[in-house]
């Protein structure tokens, strides 16, 4: 059993996973111009996990090797930000966001292309939706394409006390009725951590002074 870490109380992670699921559903719009296609994405459920919580509660529900797109975000709050994924599932990912025709070897050849874009397309969508609705600057890298049994997933920028704070959200993805598994990682600090909820705090309050 993973032990959490008691770092947002139950309305700041109520107000985060809305604010992730704007992003996504917004990403879900993009991706579905750029396809051609239904697509499907929302967040269900969010955990906040040390980093070696996060490695088992991906190891616990995936057996064999990940792909994932990263990408470091700075701001009013900073980290390293992942979309993963089966691996074994990536070439079906690639075959519906790139078309149904492509040969598994025409897939492969754009494989990582093409996951980055989609990746880039989500991470960006979250992350810049919730620096939007919390009145902050963001900015952030390329995205990279790396493969992971698990634990390479989750290091961070630099070496942090206390091995930093992971925000892991379990997604539903689905293009064309291709269901694809995978979740989202926020790799961050304990100071931008509470820079996080500072801000969140700040957010809920507005939306409870509009609603009085």
């Amino acid at each position: 059993m993973t032990a959490q870490i008691a770092t947002l109380e139950d309305m700041e992670r109520d107000a985060l996973t809305e604010l992730v699921n704007i992003g996504v559903s917004r990403a879900a719009v993009s991706l579905r111009k750029m396809v051609g296609q239904h697509v499907l994405l929302s967040v269900p459920s969010l955990e906040v996990v040390s980093r070696s919580g996060a490695i088992t509660l991906i190891r616990e529900r995936e057996y064999g090797q990940l792909v994932a797109v990263r990408q470091d975000f700075d701001g009013a709050f900073s980290g390293r930000a992942l979309l993963i994924f089966p691996e074994s599932n990536s070439l079906a990912m690639v075959r519906a966001v790139a078309g149904e025709t492509l040969t598994v070897e025409e897939a492969s050849a754009i494989e990582n292309e093409a996951l980055a874009e989609t990746g880039n397309i989500v991470l960006n969508s979250c992350l810049a939706t919730m620096a939007n609705m919390l009145k902050q600057p963001l900015t952030m890298s390329l995205p990279e394409v790396i493969r992971s049994n698990g634990s390479l997933l989750f290091e961070p920028r630099r070496l942090e006390s206390g091995g930093g704070i992971v925000l892991f959200l379990y997604i539903n993805f689905a293009i064309n009725n291709h269901d694809i598994r995978g979740y989202i990682s926020m790799l961050m600090d304990l100071p931008s951590i509470q820079a996080l909820r500072l801000l969140i705090a700040d957010f809920i309050r507005q939306v409870m002074g509009e609603e009085i």
